[in-house]
């Protein structure tokens, strides 16, 4: 019987609903992390009688066909990139990005890889770079006597060093911004990539029209919002379980025709 694969894709597709829900709520506490969300679309349709045809060479045609659908399939998840509330931490090396940007990173081989995760300190040559140790590019050097360090919302860094009242500008942060933010492909480690998907990146200082401004001292929190997912949760686990009852009902019919023969 068809309906057995139907329900088993539904199945399948509820099954990878929940890992991407599960995903989300693992990373609730995750910076600048931005929940996923898992989109299908149905499979092709089998046609038992077309529609709009002549009903058997006379003028009348056949208003509605017969099309029975072959079930799910998942056709994307979605990255939504929604604003993640700003979470004060009182470091002045914690850089948050309120708005449309991306930090770029040196990544491996000097590749320019991207994050939202304003996570950084100095290294031990004073350079800021990420928890996993990638530097911040353009590179900024943090002078070891330096008293303070200030960044401005337009991405100025600063510092006060012994011996001088007035701060010395140490560098300009700048930040890029992509026509499909959701096309950027994921690494892990808050890293991402560009791809053919997400264009090619427009690089400006934060302020800009159309780029964001950077707090310091704050860091962007994830946006999964755990009521929302345990929702989520919930339905997609009581759609899994109304397909597995779809299975058993057409055993249970398979078992009366077995039954019937014998």
């Amino acid at each position: 019987m068809r309906a057995l694969a139907i329900a088993a894709t539904g199945m399948s597709a509820q099954q990878q609903n929940i890992e991407v829900i599960s995903n989300n709520i693992a990373n609730i506490n995750t910076t600048a992390f931005k929940r996923a969300r898992a989109e299908f679309t149905d499979l092709l349709y089998q046609t038992e009688r077309l529609q709009g045809v002549s009903n058997r060479g006379r003028d009348a045609t056949v208003p509605q066909g017969a099309q029975i659908g072959l079930g799910v399939r998942m056709a994307a998840i979605r990255s939504l990139q929604v604003q993640g509330a700003l979470t004060q931490t009182g470091n002045s090396f914690d850089i948050a990005m309120n708005g449309h940007g991306w930090f770029q990173i040196a990544g491996p081989d000097n590749e320019t890889l991207f994050t939202r995760s304003g996570s950084f300190s100095p290294n031990a040559n004073g350079q800021l770079a990420t928890v996993d140790g990638y530097l911040l590019n353009p590179a900024i050097t943090v002078p070891n006597d330096a008293i303070s360090v200030t960044i401005s919302q337009s991405g100025v860094v600063s510092a006060i060093v012994p011996g001088q009242q007035q701060p010395q500008q140490l560098g300009q942060l700048t930040i890029a911004t992509f026509p499909n933010d959701a096309g950027l492909e994921s690494l892990g480690g808050n890293l991402f990539r560009q791809s053919s998907a997400s264009g090619q990146p427009v690089i400006g200082v934060p302020g800009d029209p159309g780029f964001g401004v950077v707090a310091q001292g704050y860091l962007e929190a994830s946006n999964v919002d755990p009521v929302k997912e345990l929702v989520n949760l919930i339905s997609a686990q009581r759609a899994f379980e109304l397909n597995s009852k779809v299975i058993q009902a057409v055993d249970d019919m398979a078992g009366t025709v077995t039954k019937g023969i014998r």
